[in-house]
């Protein structure tokens, strides 16, 4: 289609935004394979194609394994019909927490696989599932300078704060908590330099977010939160200007 950009751009924000000249990443690469591919979610900015495909080359060469990956966004990026309020300027990635040893999954197994917890209960890390190769996986995705933010399960940073070495925790920093997130981690790329109508997200707090901000998720708050607090009519924000022209064209 004819564009107004001459490469492709991530557009608004993560929550609000489009993508212009979307990449799609091939179902199968080295270390990863892609999941749910009715869902056509397969779409992203070049620079998270190519994490993706980096991240899965060592998960490859490390583990002998391969990355489960789950939604990264529409071609053209914006809303989706359900799932996520993000995902919505080609710098978001789903990727499963399990991880594969079969060399290529069949269509029928990539639709009907679930994506495994690592939560033994409510507030246990299930020992049984979370190995080592997670919390290697989780720290050298978030070493990577073009990573903004990595969203796990509080549990699950609780669990990588209480194993980080002393001297070597700065990464700790890019890893949040959020809710959900139990079967899979969900990776954000910063905007990139050359993209000028992306919105950047507020910067980071300072420290390793293993102390107090990690311990307020494990409130009574936190943990109880009051029903109908935001209206759930609520009108979404407009669409950016960009993206209507994106999508009209």
């Amino acid at each position: 289609m004819n564009n107004a950009f001459a490469t492709t751009q991530s557009i608004g924000t993560y929550t609000n935004g489009c993508l212009s000249d979307s990449v799609a990443l091939p179902i199968d690469g080295t270390g990863y394979q892609v999941m749910r591919l009715s869902r056509e979610r397969i779409y992203g900015h070049p620079n998270l194609i190519q994490f993706i495909q980096n991240l899965g080359q060592t998960v490859a060469t490390e583990h002998a394994s391969n990355l489960l990956i789950g939604d990264l966004g529409q071609r053209h990026g914006g809303r989706t019909p359900s799932g996520h309020r993000s995902h919505q300027n080609g710098l978001d990635v789903d990727i499963w927490f399990s991880l594969s040893t079969a060399n290529t999954l069949t269509d029928h197994e990539r639709e009907t696989l679930s994506a495994t917890s690592m939560l033994a209960s409510s507030d246990k890390i299930a020992l049984n599932e979370w190995t080592s190769a997670h919390e290697q996986v989780l720290k050298t995705a978030a070493q990577l300078p073009d990573v903004e933010r990595i969203f796990v399960n509080p549990i699950i940073k609780r669990e990588l704060c209480k194993h980080a070495e002393p001297n070597n925790r700065a990464w700790l920093r890019k890893i949040r908590p959020w809710w959900k997130h139990d079967d899979h981690f969900h990776v954000r790329l910063s905007c990139p330099k050359d993209n000028p109508h992306c919105e950047h997200q507020e910067p980071l707090p300072s420290g390793d977010g293993c102390g107090d901000d990690l311990a307020w998720w494990f409130s009574f708050e936190a943990t109880h939160p009051v029903k109908g607090k935001e209206s759930a009519s609520a009108e979404p924000p407009a669409v950016p200007e960009l993206c209507r022209q994106l999508l009209k064209n």
